[in-house]
């Protein structure tokens, strides 16, 4: 995985985050306050984050101590192996606190929880100036907890405050090598890896050998930052007693709007369509996909008159509203 350090936000905008290919950036935000906090000791962390704390609840989970950390589903596979409860952010950090004393504790984590709601004053003094106010930055705080493989749809910098990371990243080709579960039952959300990374089944999971041959591995520490890109799918684990990480979540072109269409929403649409059709009709809606999804747009469409260019034009937002109108009518019958 590719190393910077010293790196300006010009820099990370125009050398960084177009090339598309996983980052670490060293030193990104060791200038914050909360990671000078930090480095004075973890009780000065957490006194920091009562401080700024709006006591609005935030989503926890904890697992039993004999799961060792790792998030999964339960033994029948008809649920998770963790607890959901709702706390301030606060109080899970004293707990996280608490449970550095146990030899085995439970595992305790507050996952993607956005600043914004519990730490209202926090990105006054932990900002990081490469993105602006559209882009909302979340907190991930705990102790040793192992996150799964998994991918999301955005692009994301994740900015270790405490502790360490781990990460491990896999290209995107590689799902097919990461017997991913199902899309739409997985105990983080997003899709995810059945195969556990610390002590892989390859008898029952043989093509993951080739996909830990394309692994990229890194560790981070506090003040450091990572760039994973879109559908990278990422293993991640909190390595110490005491873990914080802030995450920036964004869609392309940096700065555009956070909540635009998901193409998640698209593939789920794909598989009720195209799926269940006939191999040769699949394949032929697959000329389709490319030529106008998947395919560069320039030649496509030069024979085309400018003004009847349509849907394969730029849009306007009216063209774009009235396009979303007209599938969600049709996805409603």
């Amino acid at each position: 995985m590719k190393e910077h350090s010293g790196l300006t936000v010009d820099d990370i905008r125009r050398d960084v985050l177009p090339d598309k290919q996983p980052a670490i950036l060293r030193g990104l935000v060791r200038d914050w306050r909360a990671v000078r906090e930090f480095r004075e000791s973890p009780e000065a962390l957490v006194r920091y984050l009562k401080r700024h704390d709006s006591g609005a609840p935030v989503d926890a989970l904890m697992t039993a101590p004999e799961v060792d950390g790792q998030i999964s589903y339960n033994d029948a596979m008809s649920g998770f192996n963790f607890h959901r409860n709702r706390l301030p952010l606060s109080e899970i950090a004293a707990q996280v606190l608490r449970y550095a004393k146990f030899p085995k504790p439970p595992a305790v984590a507050a996952q993607s929880a956005l600043i914004r709601d519990c730490l209202p004053a926090f990105a006054q003094e932990n900002s990081l100036s490469l993105f602006d106010a559209t882009i909302l930055p979340r907190i991930w705080l705990g102790n040793r907890i192992t996150t799964p493989t998994h991918v999301d749809e955005w692009n994301n910098v994740g900015c270790v405050v405490a502790g360490r990371r781990r990460f491990t990243l896999f290209p995107p080709e590689q799902i097919a090598n990461l017997y991913i579960g199902p899309l739409d039952f997985a105990p983080t959300g997003a899709a995810m890896s059945m195969v556990s990374l610390r002590d892989p089944d390859f008898a029952r999971y043989p093509k993951f050998r080739e996909a830990l041959g394309r692994a990229q591995t890194a560790e981070l520490g506090p003040g450091d930052g990572i760039f994973i890109p879109p559908l990278w799918w990422h293993h991640v684990e909190s390595l110490e007693p005491f873990n914080v990480l802030v995450n920036y979540w964004w869609h392309d072109p940096l700065g555009a709007d956070s909540c635009a269409d998901s193409a998640f929403d698209a593939l789920l649409h794909g598989i009720l369509s195209i799926r269940a059709l006939p191999p040769q009709t699949r394949r032929a809606w697959g000329a389709f996909f490319e030529q106008y999804v998947f395919g560069a747009t320039s030649g496509s469409i030069d024979h085309i008159p400018a003004e009847r260019h349509g849907i394969l034009g730029v849009l306007s937002p009216e063209q774009i509203a009235a396009l979303r109108a007209h599938l969600a009518r049709k996805l409603q019958r």
